[in-house]
């Protein structure tokens, strides 16, 4: 059963089949060899039950997929085969409907549609196959029962919470607790749930041979929520897709054959309790490594103690997400190198034990990392000097430990690099091949290879 997803092109093509629906069937063309009964037989891609006390439930809007894998004795050659598919109302074995696929391959799967017409909603029928090869027939299989429901659950089921009262504002740190109620509708087998309004397609994965991959989708806790009883109610426990704010579950019911009810909505609120932030020094610096220590919101700390916290950077040169442990006391302490050449920011939302993520907190911190460019010659955003007259420009730095500058003098021209003084400043003398309007572009490198943002130096020589 594949969730989320709707089932393969195949699936949908398969009506379109051209099928022959008559009171006596041809043989397909064939090789040689022994009929063998089908295998493989599966009714709306659901398993065949062969217990006439519990039948298959499935839908026949447009009529209903069987299908099963004819057989032969020889196996050294690959025949055409056909398959013979009949079905009869369990109150009236006389009303047979026959329909037939020919041209099969042995070994894949022989679909065929079941006409609605001899389907009726809310009767149980039973089917079963033939495999055909010339004027030669396997067996019948052991009949399929289905029960037929074309009709979804009455009602949108009922949704209530005893600690995250609709409508209202909860603290949070706990699980929402829900019961799912059928709402009067006696057929529902169970509950599909999520917190996005478009609730999952239940479909059926194909495997080789054109074998269908059906599972139980109440397996799968995420979305599916079986009722304790036929129409009976289910109960949840589930943690909210975000720390705080407008949460709204949606819901509907779903019968035997997987028909949907009306959706239901539960909509309620979630406070604020992010964890704090704090660094060793008020003001971190560019580059420098440097202490943070996250704490857990005490509510949160209370209902459940933190043990983790989720770290994303924000700005940095290799931004990342990446989870630390917390201490007993819920704090924990990561040291982090701040290397953004515009600033950087932090991102951190805290877990505790009994699952419940919190909103996400956020830090920031601004730099200004460009360097800082004089010329006596050529001042900035002035008029001067000419071409042919040098002059000489000052690259002075606004962080620490800089070693070196890479300069352009208009974009396009190659970059230069030069080494910084022993005082992180570096001097450059330049003559301007001809007047006009100049932009000088440079920025620096520090010593562990962190390159600060850069700097444009607009003037114009005369």
């Amino acid at each position: 059963m594949t969730i989320g997803a709707r089932p393969r092109a195949v699936l949908a093509a398969l009506g379109t089949l051209g099928l022959a629906l008559t009171a006596a069937v041809s043989p397909a063309s064939a090789a040689g060899g022994t009929p063998t009964t089908p295998t493989q037989l599966f009714n709306g891609y659901r398993n065949c039950s062969t217990d006439a006390d519990r039948p298959s439930y499935r839908s026949a809007h447009e009529g209903l997929v069987v299908m099963g894998i004819p057989g032969t004795t020889d196996t050294s050659a690959d025949p055409l085969m056909g398959v013979r598919y009949q079905v009869w109302p369990v109150s009236d074995p006389t009303q047979v409907t026959t329909v037939a696929r020919d041209r099969v391959s042995p070994g894949f799967e022989a679909p065929v549609t079941l006409p609605a017409s001899a389907l009726a909603d809310g009767q149980t029928y039973a089917w079963q196959a033939r495999s055909v090869i010339g004027d030669a027939v396997s067996d019948w299989t052991a009949p399929c029962y289905i029960t037929i429901d074309n009709t979804r659950p009455a009602n949108a089921p009922t949704i209530s919470s005893p600690n995250y009262p609709p409508e209202g504002w909860t603290e949070g740190g706990e699980p929402v607790e829900f019961t799912l109620g059928a709402n009067g509708a006696d057929d529902v087998e169970g509950y599909e749930f999520s917190w996005q309004q478009d609730l999952p397609v239940i479909g059926v994965s194909i495997g080789e041979y054109g074998i269908p991959q059906p599972v139980d989708p109440y397996e799968n806790t995420k979305y599916f929520k079986r009722a304790d009883t036929l129409g009976g109610s289910a109960t949840l426990k589930l943690i909210p897709p975000s720390g705080s704010g407008p949460m709204t579950l949606w819901v509907r019911s779903l019968d035997r054959a997987y028909n949907g009810s009306a959706t239901a909505s539960y909509r309620f609120y979630v406070g604020s309790a992010g964890p704090t932030i704090t660094p060793s020094v008020p003001n971190p610096e560019f580059g420098e490594p440097t202490d943070f220590t996250f704490r857990p919101d005490p509510g949160l700390q209370a209902k459940s103690p933190v043990v983790s916290y989720s770290v994303q950077t924000v700005g940095g040169r290799n931004d990342r997400t990446f989870e630390i442990p917390a201490d007993a006391d819920g704090t924990a302490t990561t040291r982090l190198t701040l290397d953004g050449e515009y600033g950087e920011s932090l991102q951190v939302s805290s877990k505790s034990a009994n699952g419940w993520v919190s909103d996400r907190t956020w830090w920031g911190v601004s730099y200004d990392t460009t360097p800082t460019v004089t010329s006596a010659a050529y001042p900035e955003n002035g008029s001067s000097g000419g071409a042919g007259v040098p002059g000489t420009f000052t690259f002075t730095p606004k962080v620490k430990d800089v070693v070196s500058y890479t300069y352009t003098f208009n974009n396009g021209d190659p970059e230069v690099t030069v080494p910084a003084a022993a005082d992180h400043t570096a001097s450059v003398d330049w003559t301007p091949p001809t007047d006009g309007w100049y932009d000088l572009t440079v920025y620096a490198t520090t010593g562990s290879g962190l390159r600060t943002a850069s700097y444009d130096y607009y003037f114009t020589v005369n």
